[in-house]
């Protein structure tokens, strides 16, 4: 109530309500929020986490801290299922830049390349000629032909080509999670 008083509220509180966690607050302009500060509830790393493992949601609590970083997530759901960028540190608040989509493939993988149109489906045996997460095009060499195509990144050791691979381009971001 006193905060409330001093922000120019006059707010009775007649539920008697005595914590109120507020996790993000709305930007205007477009421009990122600021980061938030004094005792606050963030979502930190439960334990340390190597460079590419995957998030899992065991490897999240909530905690409170004197600082929030700007774009610190809202929900441990945007962060589970992703690959850490770096080596992040047990008790560090969670950022959204610590993270990205993960690698289901790597330059130099054997890979099943598979065209799907009209009923018909074929695969082919190729090698990845670059990186890609789900949801990427990457080129890949025909092992039979020693052609390269353009494939699409499915899941693991997947990749989709043609009709199929151009709905995947053309449909919104997708998430792989590994659990």
């Amino acid at each position: 109530q006193q905060v409330a008083r001093r922000a120019g509220l006059d707010w009775a509180n007649a539920q008697g309500i005595r914590r109120i966690v507020v996790r993000s607050g709305a930007s205007g302009g477009g421009s990122a929020a600021p980061a938030q500060r004094g005792n606050v509830d963030v979502l930190t790393y439960a334990r340390s986490l190597s460079s590419g493992e995957i998030v899992q949601p065991e490897d999240l609590i909530w905690a409170k801290l004197a600082v929030a970083p700007a774009d610190a997530p809202d929900d441990a759901a945007e962060i589970i299922g992703l690959e850490a960028r770096r080596p992040l540190r047990a008790g560090s608040a969670v950022s959204s830049r610590d993270v990205s989509a993960p690698q289901v493939i790597a330059s130099g993988d054997l890979i099943t390349l598979t065209y799907e149109a009209d009923g018909m489906v074929l695969t082919v045996k190729a090698k990845a000629k670059g990186r890609a997460t789900v949801g990427e095009a990457f080129e890949a060499e025909n092992l039979t032909s020693r052609r390269t195509v353009l494939a699409v990144a499915v899941g693991p050791g997947q990749a989709a080509v043609g009709p199929a691979a151009d709905l995947l381009m053309a449909s919104p971001a997708l998430r792989y999670a590994q659990r």
